[in-house]
């Protein structure tokens, strides 16, 4: 079978399930999108992997985990979404020492936390896409939209990790370029990092 090569679109808050939000991974070579619902722990992790400006004041779980390989000469060298039974996807991490390969098991949200710390591409069979992949709509856009594509489902709000109100950004907008650096410090200290992700947002605007 065939691997074909994702990377990550966003990650969207579902609007159904409490708690839960959405990893959109597209197909490098094509229009198809897989999205995997995960937690809201993972969805930080992934998050903050994303956002290199951010660092948490203490290790993550997948940072540690990081931290641990790179001592003990470990590398993830790729993950592969290989299996998919009754709408859960099952995963695993390839990894080498000493130029010897091992696989490992994973949740699919956690391989996918540690193949952007390792920078390890991302795979899944075709025959999974061919199976779980979707062609999402985009808005049209506006022409004071942003170029990037609003990712539109059935399930889940468009937009990366956007479950903050109109009236939590525009109090945004009220501050001052310090008071945001202020709150920005405050919420990665208290390891906030879904409102330091939109006070970072902010500040890149200005």
């Amino acid at each position: 079978m065939s691997l074909v090569r994702l990377n990550i679109k966003g990650i969207s808050y579902s609007q159904t399930q409490n708690g839960a939000y959405a990893l959109i991974l597209n197909e490098v070579d094509g229009d198809r999108k897989l999205p995997i619902v995960i937690g809201a722990f993972e969805a930080q992790s992934i998050a903050i992997a994303l956002e290199k400006e951010i660092r948490p004041p203490r290790p993550l779980t997948h940072d540690l985990f990081k931290s641990f390989a790179d001592r003990f000469d470990i590398v993830v060298k790729q993950v592969i979404i290989h299996k998919l039974v009754d709408g859960v996807f099952y995963s695993s991490l390839i990894c080498e020492r000493d130029k010897i390969e091992e696989i490992i098991d994973a949740r699919t949200s956690d391989a996918i936390a540690l193949a952007l710390r390792f920078n390890a591409p991302i795979f899944t069979y075709k025959n999974i896409l061919d199976k779980a992949g979707i062609y999402l709509k985009v808005e049209p856009k506006k022409d004071d939209e942003e170029s990037e594509d609003n990712i539109l489902m059935d399930d889940f709000s468009a937009g990366e990790l956007e479950a903050e109100t109109p009236s939590s950004r525009d109090d945004y907008k009220h501050k001052t370029l310090q008071e945001l650096h202020n709150l920005l410090d405050e919420a990665v200290a208290m390891e906030d990092y879904e409102k330091a992700a939109k006070i970072r947002d902010e500040i890149s605007k200005r």
